[in-house]
C-alpha cells in the first residue's frame, strides 16, 4: 500500500510538473554526455598511447661525413665505432632489441614514406644517416640510453620517439579537459535545475505534505515521491547520453575514424559500457543530492 502511495505520488509530481521535468531530461542528457565523451576520450588517449608507446623505438644515429655535432669532430663514424657502440647498446638490460639501418636501408624507407612528393626527389643516399633503431623493454627508461650514447664519439644524435607523439597527446588530452569542464558546468546548471524542479514540486504539493507530517510520516517517507521523481528524470537523461555515445561508437568511432586510421587502436565496446554505466551512476548521484538537499531545507518551513 505505502509503495503504491509512493508510485501514485511520483506520477502526480511528474504530470503537474512536464515541462520542468523534460527541461530537466534535456540538460541531464547534454550534461552526462559531454561527461561520458570525456570519459571515452580519455579512454581513448590511453589506449593509444599504450598501442604506440609499445612501439616507439630510439633511433641512435651516427656521424655522417658533414655531421657538426662535436661527437662527429673525427668525421664520419668507423667501423670500430659502430660495431663498439651495437655491442654496447646490447649490453643494456633496459634493451629489447637492436636493428641497424644503413643509409641506403634509411633512403629506401625514406622514398616510401615520401613517395610522389617532390622531397623525395632531391635526397640521396649520403644525405641521410645510419643508425641504430633500438626498442627497449620499458619506453620509459629512455633516458639510461640517452645518457650512455649521446655525445659519445661516433653518434650525432639520439631521439626517442615517443616525443614525438607527445604533442599529438597533449592535444588530445587538453580535448579531453576541456570536454570535462564544459560536462562539470553543465552538471552544475543540472543540479540547479532539479533542486528548482524540486522546489516547486514541493511548493505545488506542501499541503499533501503538510498533512502527511501531521499525521506521523517520516521524513524519508516525505521526501521519497520527490526524490524519485528526480532521479527518474535524471536516469531517462542518463540513457539518451548513454545512446549518444553508443552511436558516436558505431558511427564515428567504428565506421569513420577505424577504417581511414587503421595503423593504430581504438577503445572497445568495454569502454563503452563502463562509461555508460559511470553515467548511470553520476545520473543516481546528482539528482539524488540535489533533492535532499533542497528538500531538507524545505522540510525544515
Amino acid at each position: 500500500m505505502r509503495a503504491q502511495f509512493v508510485l501514485s505520488e511520483v506520477a502526480i509530481g511528474l504530470r503537474r510538473n512536464l515541462g520542468m521535468t523534460i527541461a530537466v531530461v534535456i540538460t541531464v542528457a547534454v550534461s552526462l554526455a559531454m561527461f561520458g565523451a570525456g570519459l571515452l576520450t580519455r579512454a581513448q588517449v590511453n589506449e593509444m598511447k599504450d598501442f604506440w608507446y609499445d612501439k616507439v623505438e630510439v633511433s641512435v644515429f651516427l656521424c655522417g661525413p658533414d655531421s657538426d655535432e662535436p661527437s662527429c669532430a673525427g668525421g664520419k663514424v668507423t667501423d670500430e665505432q659502430r660495431t663498439q657502440i651495437e655491442a654496447d647498446l646490447r649490453a643494456l638490460p633496459q634493451v629489447e632489441e637492436v636493428f641497424y639501418e644503413s643509409q641506403q636501408e634509411a633512403y629506401e624507407r625514406f622514398k616510401e614514406q615520401f613517395k610522389d612528393t617532390a622531397i623525395a626527389q632531391n635526397v640521396t643516399p649520403d644525405s641521410l644517416p645510419e643508425s641504430f633503431r633500438v626498442k627497449l623493454a620499458d619506453p620509459t627508461q629512455y633516458d639510461i640510453v640517452a645518457g650512455a650514447f649521446q655525445g659519445r664519439p661516433g653518434v650525432e644524435l639520439v631521439q626517442d620517439q615517443r616525443k614525438l607523439l607527445e604533442t599529438f597527446f597533449r592535444a588530445l588530452n587538453a580535448g579531453q579537459v576541456a570536454a570535462l569542464v564544459v560536462a562539470a558546468a553543465m552538471i552544475v546548471v543540472a543540479l540547479l535545475l532539479i533542486s528548482n524542479t524540486i522546489r516547486v514540486a514541493a511548493f505545488t504539493r506542501r499541503r499533501e505534505t503538510g498533512i502527511m507530517r501531521l499525521v506521523g510520516a517520516s521524513n524519508f517517507y516525505v521526501q521519497l515521491p520527490f526524490v524519485l521523481e528526480s532521479v527518474l528524470a535524471a536516469l531517462v537523461g542518463a540513457l539518451i547520453a548513454g545512446a549518444a555515445l553508443i552511436v558516436v561508437k558505431v558511427t564515428l568511432i567504428d565506421q569513420i575514424l577505424a577504417p581511414s586510421f587503421p595503423f593504430t587502436n581504438f577503445i572497445g565496446w568495454n569502454s563503452v559500457w563502463v562509461t555508460i554505466a559511470l553515467v548511470l551512476l553520476a545520473a543516481v548521484l546528482i539528482s539524488s543530492l540535489a533533492s535532499f538537499v533542497t528538500l531538507r531545507r524545505y522540510l525544515r518551513v
